[in-house]
C-alpha cells in the first residue's frame, strides 16, 4: 500500500483541505503550510490575516531545523500620545474576560506577507499561483460559518463591529449590516483579489506599493504609528532555533527574542528530574507539581523582565544548571512563590515537518481599503506589552509568546506542535510535550487530555476533575476556576507526528475547532 503523501493538523476544515490538496498534488510540507496560511485567512479570519505576524519552524531530513521569524516589528518612531488612535474593548470568554486595545495606534509592522514570500523562495516546490489556489477558490465561493468560528466572532464582536469595513468581513452578501450566523455563507472577494495581486506583483505591493500608500496615509491621518519606512525596511529573519533535552527527548522551539520558547524550556528544566510519568495522569501529585512549575515560570517572567531584555545570553543564564537548581528547590516547597492565534502543523512522506504559528492579535478593527486584510493590534496586546502600552522600544522585533516546536522523542518519533492562546500558549505546549514524553501517550490523546493553566494566582482547570482533588489542591492554590467544558482559553495545539517507521498521525485540537487530515484518506 502506498504511503500517504502527508498529514496536516489545523484549525479549520478549509485550512486543512488546502494543505491536503497541495500535498496530493506533489507539494512538500512547506507548500502545504503556505497553502494553509492563505486558507486560514479566509476560514479563520479572527485568528489569521496577511496583516499579522508569525513563525515557521522548518525541519528537513537533510539539514538543521531553521526558524523563520516573520513576527511584527515595533514602529521606527513614536507620535504624541494624544494623537494616537488607541482604545480598549472587552473580550468575553464566558468564564473569563480579557481587555484588548484596538485602533490604528495598535498596529505593529506586519510580517506575514514577507514571511510567505521568503519561505516560498527557500523551501517550496510548487509555484505560488498553485499554492494560493485552494484559498482563492474558497474566498470567491465563500465558506459556511462553522460553530467555532461563530463562537469566537461573538467573543471579539466589539472589534469586528468597530468599523463598517471590519463588519463586512464577517457578514453575508445579503445582510452586510450584521454578523453572519452559523451555517451562513461568507464570501471574501476583496481578499481573493489581494491574493491574486500579491502573487502577480510580489511582496513589494504590500511593503512599497499601493497597499503601503493606503496604510501609511490612513495611519498618518488617523492616529497610527506606521510610516513608509516601517514597511520598506521590514525583514524576515532566519534564526537558529532554541534546542534543549527533556528526559531523553530533544525539543526544538522558538528562540530569542520570542519569549514563549524560553519559558517552555525553563518549565521543562524544572520538571527534568521530577519523574512526572510516575504519577497517574490528572492526580493530585501530577497537577500540584505542574501548577507549581507554571507558577515559578510566571515568577521568573515577572522578576527577570524578560519581555524587554530577552536575548541568547539571557536564555543561557536562565537555563543554566545553578539558576534552574535554585528554582527547582522551590518546586518541592509548599509555600507560595510570590490571543488570536492559530497553529498549522504539517508532515510529508519525505520527512519534512512544518510547524507554523500565526497571529493577528485580535485585529485592530482597521481593514486596508479594498483588500479584505484586517491589520493586527499587536501593540494593543497586554500579554506582549507587559511593561505598559506605548513604552515599546522603536524598531525592534516584538517578543512573542508563540512557540512553534518540534519534539524528537527517545523512541524515534518526530512531533510538530504549537498553539494559539496568548499566555496560555506555553502551558498548552508544555502539557502536550509532557503527555508525549512523560506519559508516553499517542499524539491524539496527548492533545485532547484535560489541561490546566496557572496565572496571576488563579488555577484554571478543564473538566473532568474530581471534587476531592479540587479540595486537596485548594490548600496551596485556593483561587480556582473550574471550566464547564474544553475551551479555546486553554489553547489550540494542532499537532502531527512522524513515527519511527515513517507512519503519520496527528490531532487537531478540539478546543479551537481543530481537525487532522491524512492525505488520500
Amino acid at each position: 500500500m502506498a504511503r500517504p503523501p502527508g498529514i496536516v493538523a489545523a484549525g479549520h476544515e478549509i485550512t486543512a483541505n488546502a494543505a491536503s490538496v497541495l500535498l496530493e498534488d506533489g507539494g512538500n510540507a512547506f507548500d502545504a503550510a503556505l497553502g494553509a496560511l492563505f486558507a486560514s485567512c479566509v476560514a479563520e479570519p479572527v485568528l489569521a490575516s496577511l496583516g499579522g505576524g508569525g513563525f515557521l519552524l522548518a525541519h528537513r531530513p537533510q539539514g538543521n531545523p531553521i526558524l523563520y521569524d516573520f513576527f511584527a516589528q515595533t514602529p521606527r518612531r513614536k507620535i504624541p500620545l494624544a494623537a494616537v488612535d488607541f482604545y480598549p474593548i472587552l473580550a468575553d470568554f464566558g468564564k473569563a474576560q480579557q481587555e484588548f486595545h484596538i485602533g490604528l495606534g495598535s498596529i505593529a509592522t506586519p510580517g506575514v506577507v514577507g514571511g510567505l514570500f521568503q519561505i516560498h523562495r527557500d523551501l517550496c516546490r510548487l509555484p505560488l499561483n498553485a499554492i494560493v489556489k485552494p484559498a482563492l477558490d474558497a474566498a470567491r465561493q465563500g465558506i459556511r460559518l462553522n460553530a467555532f468560528q461563530h463562537y469566537i466572532s461573538n467573543i471579539v464582536a466589539p472589534i469586528l463591529s468597530a468599523t463598517p469595513e471590519a463588519l463586512r468581513l464577517h457578514a453575508t452578501d445579503e445582510s452586510p449590516g450584521r454578523f453572519a450566523r452559523q451555517d451562513e455563507r461568507v464570501r471574501q472577494p476583496d481578499m481573493a483579489d489581494s491574493f491574486e495581486a500579491l502573487v502577480s506583483e510580489g511582496e513589494d505591493l504590500f511593503y512599497q506599493g499601493e497597499m503601503t500608500h493606503a496604510l501609511v496615509s490612513d495611519c498618518h491621518a488617523g492616529g497610527g504609528y506606521l510610516r513608509r519606512e516601517d514597511l520598506a525596511h521590514y525583514e524576515v529573519i532566519r534564526r537558529s532555533p532554541l534546542k534543549f533535552d527533556y528526559r531523553g527527548s530533544r525539543v526544538i522551539t522558538n528562540p530569542a527574542p520570542a519569549l514563549g520558547g524560553a519559558l517552555i524550556a525553563f518549565t521543562l528544566s524544572l520538571l527534568q528530574e521530577v519523574r512526572l510519568g510516575e504519577c497517574e495522569f490528572g492526580d493530585e501529585a501530577h497537577l500540584r507539581i505542574l501548577t507549581r512549575a507554571m507558577r515559578l515560570t510566571q515568577q521568573l517572567r515577572r522578576g527577570e523582565e524578560l519581555d524587554s531584555s530577552l536575548d541568547e545570553r539571557t536564555i543561557r543564564r536562565i537555563l543554566s544548571r545553578p539558576f534552574v537548581s535554585r528554582f527547582r528547590q522551590l518546586l518541592h516547597q509548599h509555600s507560595q512563590c510570590t490571543r488570536g492565534t492559530t497553529q498549522i502543523s504539517v508532515a510529508d512522506a519525505q520527512g519534512n515537518l512544518a510547524s507554523m504559528t500565526l497571529s493577528n492579535g485580535e485585529g485592530s478593527g482597521y481593514v486596508l481599503p479594498g483588500t479584505g486584510i484586517m491589520l493586527n493590534n499587536i501593540l494593543g496586546e497586554e500579554d506582549i506589552n507587559a511593561q505598559g502600552f506605548h513604552r515599546w522600544p522603536a524598531n525592534r522585533r516584538i517578543a512573542s509568546m508563540m512557540a512553534p516546536s518540534l519534539v524528537f522523542t527517545r523512541d524515534g518519533r518526530i512531533v510538530a506542535t504549537g498553539s494559539g492562546g496568548s499566555n496560555r500558549i506555553r502551558s498548552a505546549i508544555l502539557q502536550v510535550i509532557t503527555n508525549l514524553v512523560d506519559f508516553e501517550m499517542p499524539v491524539e490523546t496527548a492533545v485532547v487530555k484535560p489541561r490546566i493553566h496557572f496565572e496571576s494566582g488563579l488555577l484554571n482547570l478543564e473538566p473532568p476533575r474530581d471534587e476531592h482533588l479540587i479540595r486537596a489542591l485548594a490548600d496551596e492554590f485556593p483561587r480556582q476556576k473550574l471550566w464547564d467544558d474544553r475551551n479555546l482559553f486553554f489553547g489550540g495545539a494542532h499537532t502531527v507526528m512522524c513515527g519511527p517507521d515513517g507512519g503519520l498521525s496527528g490531532a487537531g485540537d478540539p478546543r479551537r475547532g481543530g481537525l487532522c487530515r491524512l492525505c488520500g484518506h
